[in-house]
């Protein structure tokens, strides 16, 4: 009872293809292998068009500080 025989993935097998078709099946394995062939590209080239400096700095109005605002760059308390 611990693992399934061959006739129970079988009969899981055939369910799937009743419910789902073909057609439908194939197209979902296509869709997955260039899903998988994507992401081995992006692997493979690293990345670095999307990559962002890690000191780039956000431009726009500052917020006010609260008191009770730590800085997390700051090296000593002031």
């Amino acid at each position: 009872m611990g693992s399934f025989s061959i006739w129970h993935w079988l009969i899981v097998l055939v369910v799937v293809v009743l419910i789902f078709g073909t057609k439908k099946l194939k197209n979902v394995g296509s869709d997955l292998g260039g899903a998988v062939k994507g992401f081995k590209d992006g692997m493979r080239d690293g990345g670095s068009d999307a990559a962002v400096p890690p000191n780039q700095q956000v431009t726009g109005s500052p917020k006010p500080a609260d008191a009770d605002t730590v800085d997390v760059e700051a090296r000593r308390k002031s």
